[in-house]
């Protein structure tokens, strides 16, 4: 039996200063969906999330708290934890930078950055934003109402001066430029490319990595005093969750380099020129790309806490159902996009393609099944031209998908697979398969059977997004084998499997109130 192709693919580690929120359910989402079709799809998977827990922001929210800073990170990632379990993720590993094994592959990886001569003692002095637990140059900041310095998040900076050790970036940049242009898709999309390649070229500095000021991170090794900085300790978890400094761990000979880092437009720099030159610097292998989605606003409105707009992701589950919480966030904005949230929008899409859609294209077959075929799946006639359109369709869509999921494109992926559901509609339609009982029952049971067949596939392409829901309808059909190898004709529906009185899968969703 030969060995199966391994995926890795990560999400960020997410910041512990605050609770979970739409945009942290979005993209563990999008790796969820991901990891969920190389799965189905025949590949061993390692998928990867967790939490962030250094710095000098989480020091200063666990002293406001007035508890330890390990007891504030032990709450705010069960907090993450709890979002996972939510949602429905189908997380490896949950990892936390607090945890001993990532503080041995931090250190070692320093140490072995240290013996490069990648890694030199100074003092620095800048402008500093806790809020970003980044450094900013002069010409980088704006001008605030009250006159403070802006970083160009909007977060406020403040003059920093202190010993510090540096990491010799700007040796790194033409091997940076070298990487963008020969392997172009490292970053997507493509218009971040240019963003990053376009900040390269501007000239790289040496990057600060290490701090004095506060302590809560991990000591630098054999230098007391100082501690490392955020995104030298941050990013290297992508390592430590393969087993690193073990070069010979079983995950990290199988999933090292990782496919693809999925991150949030706003840490594009930190992934796509820190992470690679580290890497780069250390002589070890560099993730295969990096993804960046764009932002979420609410009705028309930037999200922030100060507008009381944030959008709870525990609380549209509870109001909406799961799936299709999961499955409008990556239907409904081409990812890579900034997107608008709106209700109105998350109802007009969940009943166009779930409840009148698929859901009823399933109640209605599902139903005349039931009641006309003794319950069961009937034999078919023969297929004529239009029953092998639709099937074949439908089973090459896989490829269609596969080539839309590894450029990570998921609205593309969806569509895909909802333009065969309609197709699928409009064939029951044309059939009128309650027409042909009174007239030609053996047609009747091959149209059933066609479109007991459709509903199958279409319920196993989209197990990664909608995993309970596809489970309902497969059940409904007894079918049993789910992998994408069943597709077509290798698995189609089994004449005689049984199908009960059909349950409705896809809820019709109210329009709120207020809805324009």
């Amino acid at each position: 039996m030969s060995q199966r192709p391994s995926y890795y693919v990560t999400t960020p580690i997410y910041y512990v200063n605050d609770v979970p929120h739409i945009g942290h359910a979005y993209t563990t989402l999008a790796c969820d969906m991901l990891a969920r079709f190389k799965r189905l799809d025949g590949y061993d998977v390692m998928f990867l999330t967790g939490t962030d827990e250094h710095g000098q922001k989480v020091e200063k929210s666990a002293e406001k708290a007035g508890i330890p800073p390990l007891e504030f990170c032990d709450k705010v990632s069960a907090r993450f934890k709890d979002l996972a379990v939510a949602m429905n993720f189908s997380n490896d590993q949950f990892i936390r930078t607090t945890e001993d094994r990532h503080k041995l592959a931090v250190q070692a990886l320093w140490t072995r950055l240290v013996e490069k001569g990648m890694i030199y003692e100074d003092s620095y002095s800048g402008w500093y934003s806790v809020r970003d637990e980044a450094f900013y140059t002069e010409s980088e900041l704006s001008e605030g109402e009250g006159g403070e310095k802006l970083a160009p998040t909007g977060a406020p900076v403040e003059w920093v001066e202190e010993p510090s050790y540096f990491f010799r970036l700007s040796a790194m940049q033409d091997k940076l430029l070298e990487l963008y242009n020969t392997q172009p898709d490292f970053v997507m999309p493509k218009s971040r490319l240019n963003e990053v390649k376009s900040f390269v070229e501007g000239g790289l500095l040496d990057l600060s990595i290490s701090r004095t000021t506060f302590s809560w991170g991990i000591p630098v090794p054999n230098v007391p005093g100082h501690i490392m900085y955020v995104w030298i300790d941050a990013l290297t978890n992508y390592l430590t969750a393969t087993g690193y400094p073990n070069e010979d761990a079983p995950n990290y000979k199988k999933f090292w380099p990782a496919n693809v880092h999925i991150v949030g437009k706003d840490i594009l720099r930190f992934h796509a020129v820190y992470w690679p030159a580290f890497l780069l610097a250390a002589d070890l292998p560099l993730p295969k790309r990096v993804f960046a989605h764009g932002w979420w606003t609410n009705e028309g409105q930037k999200i922030s806490k100060s507008l009381g707009n944030v959008i709870d992701p525990f609380e549209l589950i509870d109001s909406y159902g799961l799936d299709a919480v999961r499955f409008f966030l990556l239907r409904e904005v081409p990812f890579g996009n900034d997107g608008d949230f709106s209700r109105r929008a998350f109802v007009l899409r969940c009943n166009a393609d779930l409840a009148k859609g698929l859901g009823n294209l399933s109640q209605r077959t599902l139903s005349l099944i039931h009641k006309n075929c003794d319950s069961a799946v009937p034999k078919p006639g023969e297929f004529t031209k239009e029953d092998k359109e639709l099937l074949n369709n439908i089973e090459a869509t896989l490829e269609i998908v596969r080539g839309h999921m590894d450029r990570q494109a998921f609205h593309a992926a969806l569509d895909a697979i909802f333009t065969q559901a309609a197709a699928a509609d409009v064939y029951i339609s044309r059939q009128e398969p309650w027409v042909l009982k009174k007239t030609d029952t053996e047609r009747m049971n091959t149209v059933l059977y066609v479109l007991a067949d459709a509903i199958r596939q279409l319920a196993i392409l989209i197990q990664p997004i909608m995993p309970d829901s596809a489970a309902k309808i497969l059940d409904q059909l007894s079918v049993t084998e789910r992998g994408f190898d069943q597709l077509g004709e290798t698995g189609r529906i089994t004449v005689g499997a049984p199908v009960p009185k059909p349950q409705g899968v896809f809820p019709r969703l109210e329009m709120p109130e207020d809805a324009s």
